[in-house]
């Protein structure tokens, strides 16, 4: 990774009211702002499910979050699901699934580790100097992990309390195969590859313009009228509008949700951890969670946001302070442990998010429902059609997958693709991080031996009377 280039942007250097400005129109920001979720409803349903998480709390503390971290970081900075501590949590195991207090302490000791690593300046330290691609293979691994997960989720049936795939999905129903294709080809028409027209529509057309100049300038009308055309469909909040219609169809696959529905929020109430919930958490989830979130919430966080944002990359020691501050205030009240996450970010930016103004729409929206409907908004969740948050989680997938493609020799893409291909057969970001470090480091020591190979052999040659008289000419 470039020392040089490293700077960040300090927390609080940018006025408050430059923050609560929109980057982009108002209906990208709102279509950014659900470009997360389809990782977020998939975990916190299972949880609420299997675990009996409260998920008006979760909505409540979460929702908090959203906005605290859009008005301080200025970018989409996602709020996600610890994914592994979510796994352990709904696993079978002879010993049963993880209690709430279980959770809770698994993420309050994860919470430690990043509060301690961001405060020493030790996050700072290995994310200034870690490789650039083994982060790019931890990047690649998650954002393929996500694609496979949705292309799971749009074609077969899933029964998210085992985290198993069923059947094959039905072509038709309000949770058909058809219902996820159409979202999959209204998203791709309106949002294309990812190219966005709207943040410069004047860069837009001089590169369109620049690219064919070798036509007469009577086609120029036409780059117009196709510039306008993109950016119109840019400007459509597609993920909003896919996300509002899975919201409708929940209700035409159960009418009967409006009965369960409950007004008033949760009861929130401060958690009894034992010290055996507290061994447990940490040996069964937080162990495992550590190194995914120092790699994917935190290193890949910063660095992604480097990518998409220049002059607001966000710095490491405070996104690894932000995390764990987040954990020690909602954990001890029952919400689930929460973190940044480089996919959240990749599917923010994808749908059109560009400032913190995303996620504060975003948090808003959660502290209306965990206000008004608390726990009982699950059900409402419990209907709402899988292939459509597959589709939204492919886009997210892609996008951060995505961000490797600045890997321009064939060493840095060896190192990316062994780091990716071992993180996605073992299943753990930091079994392939390891192996990505230490394949870097081979091949920088295979790089110091060859020239030091080469000097000796040069230095032990046996000079010709052409050498003698060349060295003799030139001083």
């Amino acid at each position: 990774m470039d020392q040089s280039t490293t700077t960040t942007t300090p927390l609080l250097s940018t006025p408050w009211r430059h923050r609560l400005r929109l980057k982009t129109s108002l209906s990208s920001e709102l279509s950014g702002a659900v470009g997360d979720l389809g990782t977020y409803i998939p975990i916190v349903l299972t949880l609420t499910l299997v675990s009996h998480l409260d998920l008006g709390t979760t909505l409540i503390f979460t929702s908090l979050y959203n906005i605290a971290t859009g008005l301080l970081f200025d970018i989409p900075m996602p709020v996600q699901p610890m994914k592994s501590i979510a796994a352990v949590a709904v696993a079978e195991s002879s010993s049963g699934h993880l209690t709430v207090p279980q959770i809770a302490a698994a993420g309050l000791s994860t919470s430690i580790v990043l509060l301690f690593l961001g405060s020493t300046g030790l996050m700072s330290f290995l994310y200034r100097f870690l490789p650039l691609p083994v982060v790019r293979g931890v990047q690649l691994s998650q954002g393929l992990s996500f694609a496979f997960t949705a292309i799971k989720y749009i074609r077969y049936n899933q029964d998210l309390v085992t985290s198993k795939s069923g059947t094959p999905r039905s072509l038709l129903g309000f949770d058909g195969l058809v219902v996820a294709l159409v979202s999959l080809l209204f998203l791709i028409l309106t949002t294309g590859a990812g190219d966005h027209h709207d943040d410069n529509p004047d860069d837009h057309e001089n590169q369109t313009l620049h690219a064919r100049d070798d036509d007469d300038g009577c086609r120029q009308p036409r780059n117009r009228r196709e510039c306008k055309r993109l950016r119109f469909l840019s400007s459509i909040p597609s993920a909003l509008i896919v996300f509002l219609v899975g919201l409708f169809l929940c209700f035409l696959r159960d009418p009967s949700v409006f009965k369960d529905l409950k007004f008033g929020p949760s009861k929130i109430s401060v958690l009894k951890i034992t010290w055996e919930d507290w061994k447990i958490g940490f040996v069964r989830a937080a162990i495992p969670q550590i190194p995914l979130s120092i790699l994917n919430s935190v290193i890949a966080v910063c660095k992604l946001s480097g990518d998409l944002f220049p002059d607001r990359e966000a710095s490491a020691m405070k996104v690894s302070v932000s995390v764990g501050i987040m954990n020690f205030v909602g954990c001890w009240f029952g919400a689930m442990p929460v973190c940044h996450g480089a996919g959240g970010l990749a599917g923010q930016y994808r749908f059109g998010g560009r400032s913190g103004l995303s996620v504060v729409f975003l948090g808003i929206g959660k502290l209306v429902l965990g206000l008004v409907f608390g726990n009982s908004f699950g059900m409402i969740l419990g209907q709402f059609p899988i292939g459509i948050l597959g589709v939204l989680l492919l886009f997210a997938g892609i996008e951060l997958a995505m961000a490797c493609r600045d890997m321009n020799t064939k060493e840095e893409s060896f190192v990316m693709l062994v780091c990716a291909a071992v993180s996605l057969t073992g299943s753990s970001a930091a079994l392939g991080f390891g192996c990505g470090i230490l394949l870097f480091l081979l091949l920088k020591l295979r790089q110091k031996v060859d020239c030091c190979g080469y000097g000796f052999l040069r230095s032990n040659k046996p000079k010709s009377s052409v050498d003698g008289e060349t060295s003799s000419i030139i001083p």
